[in-house]
């Protein structure tokens, strides 16, 4: 940046505008409000440059206060930049914020407590306010932000900004959906046993914070889930329950299982996926299972197992029976989902995942079985009752009318459709709550909550200062949230506006109940004209139908 600046430049930012330190941000609408229902949390920035100068003195750090009636209801995290080394692939379509490897803003610090931030010289920064709305409260939550010189209390800049809160509570997502949980990850980045109390810990962190993304379903690893996993190689074992050879007969010990069920059941999670019977891209070896035996724990199972191999089909006849009756007694077989292999596709792995699905097919009879994939063959034959489609390979399902459609994105969903890399527009991620509405998904599934992993899991990655998984995904594509302090997950720009897309699904099955769906229709897709490739990349939109929404909710209520 040039010029001469001889004060501060402060502009308020709603939720859907990324701040890069080298550009003017885009200041929020004033006249679209912010509105909340109980327990709900909105969100809004201040973006600030300081002053031109070459001296940090001259400058220093600043002080963020909230004033009282807001700051129990308001966390304020500093908008830190990260590392972003490929941003998007060559050639990509239009709608990217930027190309190039650089520093983009995602990651949201929370603040200390003394709310210290320091700017950048020459550059923007900015603050971000997420506000939920407490219970009880009818009416306008002014939420005042005052900005101070850290070094002197000299008042530097004052706002505030009104959140419409209303008493009632949304209705619970009624889709399931799911973002991956790694526990590999959290041992391995916190430095601690797998299983151990830390561990617990830790885990029911990340579980809680992914339930507070709008999460109701996690991925629960009865075996080490085979999923980005080098052919040979093995991801670090989390395998809950206990297998032991005793004679030639298995035993289970599901303790460790049962502990992971009070843990989900205690964050609100509703739904469970049990790990990926298969290997993943093709189902043609067994995952990593260990036994314990007389001589010690070995890794009886994995990819030197073919699906077919009787031995393992020996384990599964003794292992998904018991299996079952614990998960129906102590969660509900009606809210287990399990997974044959991920993302097959082509003639091949059709034979290979057929080959799969008939060694279980029996013991899994009446459990609901839903995998990832695009290739529509496998639903047209049969194989695949309940498809996870990539959103880009959506059409001939629907044209098919596919009851229970579930849909997913990951690197792959690149051109054309939602997704919720660093690079794009934050209106690109927020606008999946609308598409799932609009096209009756049943569910929707991400890979990557927190994958640190480097591709294939050849080793362990700095989330800080890698987002793209050793350069094989698009900076973003691999987690959503970032391993904090204590064992405490982060959140990312991303992961609040992707909660904000849960929460216009919300609100228009609550629009849905209260008036219909058309109703719902008229205020979020009025001209008929979206689709999974086709909507609108002005932040306004998503702003002005939320607002609509609620005041249709607000309206439609009090009659």
């Amino acid at each position: 940046m040039t010029g001469t600046r001889d004060d501060w430049t402060f502009v308020v930012c709603d939720s859907l505008e990324k701040v890069f330190a080298d550009e003017r941000p885009r200041p929020m609408n004033r006249d679209i409000p912010i509105t909340a229902f109980a327990g709900e949390t909105v969100s809004f920035q201040v973006a600030f440059l300081p002053p031109a100068t070459q001296s940090f003195e001259a400058v220093g750090a600043v002080r963020i206060e909230v004033g009282q009636a807001a700051s129990a209801a308001t966390a304020v995290s500093s908008v830190d930049l990260v590392p972003c080394t490929l941003v998007a692939f060559e050639p990509h379509d239009a709608g990217w914020l930027r190309d190039t490897a650089g520093l983009y803003p995602d990651l949201l610090r929370p603040l200390p407590a003394d709310g210290r931030v320091v700017p950048i010289l020459g550059g923007w920064r900015a603050v971000w306010f997420a506000v939920t709305a407490p219970e009880g409260l009818d009416g306008e939550l002014p939420v005042e932000v005052t900005i101070r010189s850290a070094r002197t209390g000299h008042e530097l800049f004052a706002t505030t900004v009104p959140v419409r809160v209303h008493p009632q509570r949304l209705p619970e997502l009624d889709i399931v959906n799911t973002h991956w949980v790694h526990g590999d990850g959290l041992a391995t980045y916190y430095g601690v046993e797998v299983y151990g109390e830390e561990y617990w810990r830790i885990l029911e962190e990340f579980v809680g914070k992914a339930v507070a993304m709008g999460v109701n379903s996690v991925l629960t690893p009865v075996w080490t889930p085979p999923l980005d996993t080098a052919v040979g190689g093995a991801r670090l074992p989390v395998q809950l329950v206990d297998i032991a050879d005793e004679g030639g007969e298995y035993a289970f010990d599901f303790a460790r299982l049962h502990r992971w069920l009070d843990l989900c059941r205690r964050q609100g999670v509703r739904h469970l996926e049990v790990a990926h019977l298969f290997t993943q891209w093709g189902a043609e070896h067994a995952p990593a299972v260990y036994v314990q035996t007389d001589a010690g724990l070995e890794q009886r199972f994995g990819w030197q197992t073919d699906a077919t191999d009787p031995e393992y089909r020996r384990l599964l006849e003794a292992l998904l029976p018991a299996l079952r009756r614990e998960l129906d007694a102590g969660w509900g077989l009606e809210n287990v989902i399990f997974h044959i292999s991920d993302e097959p596709h082509g003639e091949a792995m059709l034979a290979s995942y057929r080959a799969a699905r008939s060694v279980v097919d029996d013991l899994l009879e009446g459990c609901t079985i839903v995998d990832a994939l695009s290739d529509y063959a496998f639903y047209s034959s049969g194989v695949v009752e309940h498809p996870v489609v990539a959103t880009d390979a959506l059409d001939p399902f629907l044209d098919a009318g596919v009851d229970g459609l579930w849909m997913y994105y990951c690197v792959g969903q690149h051109t054309g459709v939602a997704n919720r890399f660093i690079g794009q527009p934050s209106t690109r991620n927020r606008v999946l709550g609308t598409q799932l509405f609009r096209f009756g998904a049943a569910g929707f599934l991400h890979w990557g909550f927190n994958f640190y992993n480097a591709h294939l899991s050849i080793g362990p990655i700095d989330p800080f200062q890698d987002t793209t998984a050793g350069g094989a995904f698009l900076a973003g594509d691999p987690f959503v949230v970032y391993p904090g302090d204590d064992g405490r997950p982060w959140e990312s720009i991303r992961f609040r506006v992707f909660a904000e897309a849960m929460a216009d699904h919300r609100a228009m099955q609550a629009v849905r109940d209260l008036a219909g769906r058309d109703a719902v229709l008229r205020i979020a897709d009025p001209d008929g004209t979206l689709s999974m490739t086709r909507y609108s990349d002005d932040p306004d939109h998503y702003r002005r139908v939320r607002a609509a929404l609620t005041d249709e909710i607000v309206r439609r209520s009090a009659e």
